[in-house]
Parts: C-alpha cells; sequence; structure tokens
C-alpha cells in the first residue's frame, strides 16, 4: 500500500523513470513510482528491448547463412518464428523482472494506475472524482510518447505502429513500412532479412536523414540486399485497410500488402496527465518546456525523456532522470549538450552518431577536417566476415576539436562509445589517433579514421 506522502513521485516507469526513481532513492528522498501499464514502461515492454531482440535474431539468421564463408555448412535453413517470438518475450520478462527487483532494492514503492498532476502539483492516482491523491514533494514526468497515425489510418489489425510491429506472433508475407528513420528502418531490416517482402517508404530523399548523407547512403546500399525495396521521395497518395491487408497508392501504382507499419512520427503523451490544471507550461512544438535542470514552470515539477525537446532516446531520457532528481535534491548539475548525445540504429550494418555532421558543420562555418575510411582497412571486420561500411570524423582544424562521428558497420553501436568519450573529456582526433587500440579489433578503425584526420593515416 502506497503512501500519502513522498519526497519524489515518478509518473512513468520506462528507461527515464525508473532510473530517476532509483537515483531519487540513493539520494535518501521517500520515492514512489506510478505505472499505468506494465513496469518498464513502453521501452522494455513494446519497444526499444522486443525490437533488439528480434533484430538479433535477423542477425543469427544472417550468420547462419553464410556460415559457409567459414567453412560451416548448414543445410535446411529456416525461421521459427514462434522461436523469435519466444526469445523475445522472454528477454522481456528477464528485464522487466529486473526493474522490478531493483525497485524493491532500493525501497521504491511502485504504485499501480493512471497518474496525474493535480492543480496543487501534487499526484492523484485513478479517477478525477475518486482517485486517491499523494502528496509529493517533487514530481518527475517520464510518461514518454504514442506513436502518430496517419494517412486517415487508425492503428489496429493490419495497421501497426512499431511496438506492435515489434509485437507481432505471425512472419508477415508483405510489409510495408511508412518513415524511414531510424525506427521504420529497424523494422524493414529485421522483417526483411527473416524473410517478409518489405517496401520501404520515406517522403525525403534519402533514408536515416538525421544522420550523415553519405553513412545514409552506405546503408541504404545494404539494406537494399535485405530482401527491402526502399522507395524515397514517396508521396503516398491514398490508403486503405481492410480485413486480409492493407492497400497503398504511391507512384502512380496501387500495392497490397498483409501489414502497413506506420513510423513516420510520435508525439508525447500526455493524456489525462493534467498539465493544465497543474499550469505546466508547453513550447511551441506541444512539448514541456524545461531548463537545464528539467524544472518545468511549476516549482517542484520536473520533466524528462519523450515529452521535453532534444533527441527521443531512451538513454538521453535517463540521464534526464538523474539530472532532475539531483536538483531536486539540492545538488549541483549540468545541462546536456544534446549535440553530443549518440544516437544508434541497429539494422545490419549498424549506423551510429554523434555531434554535427560534415554538412552541418561547414553551415556552422568550423574550419572542417574530415577523417574517413572504410572499416575493412583494418584486419579484424576481413576476419569476422562482416567489411562493410566506414568510419567518418568530423573535426575543427583550429584547435584540433573532436565534434562529429559517424559509424555504419556491424559493431557501429559500440564504436561510438570511444568517440563520445573522447569529445566529453576534451579529446581532440589528434588524441584518438594517438590512443593504442588493441589488434585485431573493429576499433583499430577508429584509430586509423582519427589518424585520417590527423593527416598521418597508416592503413589506407
Amino acid at each position: 500500500m502506497a503512501d500519502t506522502s513522498y519526497d519524489c513521485v515518478v509518473i512513468g516507469s520506462g528507461p527515464g523513470g525508473y532510473v530517476a526513481a532509483i537515483r531519487s532513492a540513493q539520494l535518501g528522498m521517500r520515492t514512489a513510482i506510478a505505472e499505468k501499464d506494465r513496469i518498464g514502461g513502453r521501452c522494455l515492454n513494446v519497444a526499444c528491448i522486443p525490437a533488439k531482440a528480434v533484430l538479433r535474431a535477423a542477425d543469427v539468421m544472417t550468420e547462419v547463412q553464410h556460415g559457409g564463408d567459414f567453412g560451416i555448412q548448414v543445410d535446411g535453413v529456416s525461421v521459427d518464428f514462434a522461436g523469435v517470438a519466444a526469445h523475445r518475450d522472454n528477454v522481456i520478462k528477464t528485464l522487466t523482472g529486473g526493474v522490478g527487483g531493483l525497485m524493491k532494492k532500493n525501497k521504491v514503492d511502485v504504485i499501480e494506475g493512471h497518474a496525474a498532476l493535480t492543480e496543487d502539483a501534487n499526484v492523484r492516482i485513478g479517477a478525477a472524482k475518486d482517485g486517491t491523491e499523494i502528496e509529493a514533494r517533487n514530481v518527475v514526468l517520464a510518461t514518454g510518447s504514442v506513436p502518430k497515425p496517419i494517412l486517415g489510418l487508425t492503428f489496429g489489425g493490419r495497421v501497426l505502429g512499431t511496438e506492435t510491429a515489434w509485437a507481432l506472433q505471425e512472419l508477415p508475407g508483405s510489409l510495408a513500412v511508412i518513415g524511414a528513420g531510424a525506427s521504420g528502418t529497424e523494422v524493414a531490416s529485421a522483417f526483411g532479412r527473416l524473410g517478409t517482402e518489405v517496401v520501404l517508404l520515406e517522403a525525403l530523399d534519402r533514408i536515416l536523414p538525421l544522420e550523415d548523407e553519405e553513412i545514409a547512403k552506405a546503408c541504404a546500399r545494404e539494406i537494399r540486399k535485405q530482401n527491402v525495396e526502399i522507395v524515397t521521395g514517396a508521396n503516398i497518395e491514398a490508403a486503405e485497410a481492410g480485413d486480409d491487408g492493407v492497400t497503398l497508392r504511391y507512384g502512380g501504382d496501387e500495392r497490397k500488402f498483409d501489414y502497413v507499419c506506420l513510423a513516420a512520427g510520435r508525439g508525447p503523451d500526455f493524456e489525462g496527465l493534467g498539465l493544465e490544471e497543474a499550469g505546466i507550461k508547453t513550447d511551441e512544438q506541444g512539448l514541456v518546456q524545461v531548463d537545464g535542470a528539467m524544472r518545468t514552470s511549476r516549482e517542484g515539477v520536473f520533466a524528462i525523456g519523450d515529452i521535453v525537446p532534444g533527441p527521443a532516446l531512451a538513454h538521453k531520457a535517463s540521464d534526464e532522470g538523474v539530472i532532475a532528481v539531483e536538483a531536486a535534491a539540492g545538488q549541483e548539475t549540468h545541462p546536456i549538450d544534446y549535440r553530443f548525445v549518440p544516437a544508434a540504429t541497429f539494422c545490419h550494418p549498424q549506423v551510429a552518431s554523434f555531434g554535427l555532421t560534415e554538412k552541418a558543420a561547414r553551415d556552422e562555418g568550423r574550419d572542417v577536417v574530415v577523417g574517413k575510411i572504410p572499416v575493412g582497412a583494418v584486419g579484424a571486420p576481413l576476419v569476422y566476415g562482416d567489411r562493410v561500411g566506414m568510419i567518418k570524423l568530423i573535426g575543427d582544424r583550429e584547435y584540433g576539436e573532436l565534434i562529429g562521428g559517424h559509424i555504419v558497420c556491424a559493431k557501429a553501436a559500440d564504436l561510438i562509445q570511444e568517440l563520445v568519450n573522447s569529445q566529453a573529456l576534451e579529446g581532440g582526433y589528434g588524441e584518438v589517433a594517438r590512443t593504442i587500440h588493441p589488434h585485431p579489433t573493429f576499433a583499430e578503425a577508429v584509430m586509423e579514421a582519427a589518424r585520417a584526420a590527423d593527416g598521418w593515416l597508416i592503413h589506407g
């Protein structure tokens, strides 16, 4: 049974909310976390984690199919999608159970039910008239985001959001994915490799439009080899959903798919949150206004994650959660420089980046230096049978500053961290170039790209 008074109440238990709750408890605050659905929020239950579980199954399928390159003969390879779903569900159960265990370990009370702010900036659990009000000295809003329907379609049945795409119990014969940002590209890469005929539709002129142009083009070349047709500059003229599929009209043609996945945008989940009643201000984009310590316009109320400005990334939300509760506890905090938050897309090959693209750096008038090599310039990718991809570093020549890193390769999501750390510790591309890297590893390609930026590339 929840108490009636807390030092901190977190609304939402995703990667921003549960991290905030744990850190709050560590700082000695009596803490509760309210969740209207399942502990772990959308990320662990229906988004990030199930996505990566299915993507990993696609990776294994790819590796098995190319086993012959290593002298390993495997006959009769096929996809048992029920097994893929079982792996996905086991991962979800294990990780959400782990979060529940962390709540108990840190003595965070878990309150089940819909939570909202009151006029007094306390928290009400349940209906407006007969809900239970909890006094909260501080509140952290961490409610995340929800998919936006487009083209007059309604989610359900044959019309999927990315969450319901990852939750499918059957492998579609055909799938249209609308929106080729990170989420849509992941869906296309996973299901295409598992055997679905996929069409990836993007209104702009390339997939992954937020990434460096060269990196995005290199990724697209590989995605096209994965049973995926990429259509850029796509103008979808009409969409009609039926009981047995979805028909789309674009480019003068009409095609029917078993399913359509809408991955063209998300919006903050403010449903019944009570922002207006509590006097919480939002900006022109409809996001909650916050300062560098994640404080809202209402004293004692903080907001983090997808409902505030900045990239909609789980790890960004987690860090904001730490900042918010440390500020609530009276500790000194520092604002996040959102330009340098790393992003990762777990298609194959992976794409990861931070900082400025080459175009953005030049548009700022920087004296730009670029270090660029194919990952196959070093030995490890050949050893592991995956030489596809490139490393691209963006530097400022005047001070040798590292201002951007962009990677497309099998291990991009892990490799980007070295560059993030170097930038955060005020190391430039010259320091990365002269740091000893173990051999043979993919990380040596990062070192060589830094050497290229510094003017003395060895392997290339």
